[in-house]
């Protein structure tokens, strides 16, 4: 029997998904059990219902590799002889580097124990925060030989745990601190209190910030706002409120939302400008995806504690509510989102999606926006995320760090690289909230005329007419 093209076509696209992860496409929509369907189209990314067993394998392999890639020993630098003597300091003493270059204590890890603790709540599976245990386990017991050594031998940055000792910037504290908080707070690891304390004064009360309190920074300009820094700062200090009880906190990470918002939103796309800098505020804007995304995550924490009570509750939901909406028209045919988010001409970049896709799925599961509108465009998300993960676990096509810059060229041609940790912790929260959307018990998923539809449990719909 000689079979039709369009079938073979059809059964070769079938046959491509069960390759590796990050396979090309042209992907055909398994759901659709119908091969000889003409009107099924194909598409660059899986365009299908995904499982929460699928996600859950995509997670591990990530949490795999980085638990691998991310040794928790003390070499010495030049001999790269371990060191197991901590009685006496000394000056060649230094953590051993990762395979990736990812580092313990940089704010991107913050953002992976942060996506490590959410998989492990949704999953129920405790070995996906093995090693943020691990790490912070070293923390407590290799700092007091570092601040030793500090002592000793004033190496400054040169100090393996310098980002700990002296802290200098939000991202040596903000991030971080914000996960050893959540992680005290679920029972993970050792009692980092004292650290806590180091690295929530920096942001609290030792940051740089304008006249008015927002937390700024003295470059590119003397001053300079950055949309990244309402991840820097804001979680940890809205970590601090829940943790300490104290008001202020809550103040000031919902003052910072809205008036980071204030200098740097843009109400007509719906976006915001990666930074605005104070001696030229009217200056071209340039909106980067990933900046859009640390917001769109900082408020996202934020509001998962603070107290509803709070009369900035409601200001913050808004402007995050505002943020999607602008961010789900942005959203490119293949589920991800452009590198500079507003051009679908610069390339699509994995972090941002994930951080998009995290904030639609969880915004969807605290009940702060509608699946209806925005459930379909998270599960989109995903479908083009999960063919960025590769056989080893790693995360691939994220725009490696980037600082605030004043041209296009910049942004459009900065690399990629599996070993930019920025996309790791996105990736695991985004992953993790998908797994809780597809068991949501609030709505159906339903595939009907060849897409999907999210329809409230219990509600109507009517499709006899495509019968």
């Amino acid at each position: 029997m000689t079979i039709p093209s369009k079938l073979l076509a059809a059964l070769a696209c079938v046959a491509a998904l069960a390759g590796p992860a990050h396979a090309e496409g042209p992907y055909r929509n398994t759901d659709n059990k119908h091969l000889a369907d003409i009107s099924e189209g194909t598409y660059p990314t899986p365009y299908k219902k995904p499982s929460a067993a699928e996600i859950g394998q995509a997670l591990h392999r990530i949490r795999a590799y980085l638990d691998a890639a991310t040794p928790s020993r003390v070499l010495h630098k030049d001999t790269g002889a371990e060191i197991t003597d901590f009685t006496h300091p000394v000056a060649e003493a230094v953590v051993q580097a990762s395979s990736g270059d990812f580092g313990l204590q940089v704010y991107e890890m913050g953002v992976v124990h942060a996506g490590l603790i959410r998989a492990a709540e949704a999953t129920g599976e405790r070995r996906f925060t093995d090693m943020t245990a691990r790490h912070l386990a070293f923390f407590a017991d290799k700092l007091p030989y570092f601040r030793a050594q500090e002592s000793k031998f004033k190496l400054e940055r040169a100090n393996a745990f310098s980002r700990f000792i002296d802290p200098r910037s939000l991202d040596d504290a903000g991030s971080m601190c914000a996960a050893m908080m959540r992680a005290r707070a679920a029972g993970i690891g050792p009692d980092l209190s004292a650290q806590i304390a180091v690295c929530g004064d920096w942001v609290a009360n030792k940051q740089y910030r304008l006249a008015d309190g927002t937390l700024a920074r003295k470059r590119p300009q003397a001053s300079s706002l950055w949309a990244d820094d309402m991840y820097m700062g804001v979680p940890a200090l809205a970590e601090l409120g829940r943790m300490s009880g104290k008001r202020a906190y809550f103040d000031d990470a919902v003052k910072n939302v809205l008036q980071m918002s204030g200098y740097m939103f843009n109400q007509q796309k719906g976006i915001y400008t990666h930074g605005w800098n104070a001696n030229h505020p009217n200056a071209p804007r340039f909106y980067w995806a990933r900046a859009n995304g640390w917001a769109v995550m900082s408020m996202s924490d934020l509001l998962d504690v603070l107290p509803k009570t709070h009369p900035g509750y409601g200001k913050v939901l808004a402007q995050l509510r505002a943020t999607l909406h602008g961010i789900a028209e942005l959203q490119s045919g293949a589920g991800l989102w452009h590198q500079m988010v507003d051009r679908n001409d610069s390339y699509l970049e994995t972090s941002a999606s994930a951080m998009f896709t995290y904030g639609f799925a969880h915004a969807i599961n605290q009940g702060w926006i509608s699946p209806v509108t925005y459930g379909s465009i998270a599960q989109a998300g995903w479908a083009g995320l999960s063919a960025r993960i590769n056989a080893k676990g790693q995360v691939e096509g994220t725009c490696v760090g980037t600082t605030f810059a004043s041209d296009q060229t910049y942004y459009y041609h900065r690399p990629t690289s599996v070993h930019a940790l920025h996309g790791y912790g996105p990736m695991l929260l985004a992953g993790a909230e998908m797994i809780k959307m597809l068991k949501n018990p609030t709505f159906d998923i339903e595939h009907k005329v060849r897409t999907y539809h999210y329809v409230p449990k219990g509600g109507s719909t009517d499709y006899r007419e495509h019968h």
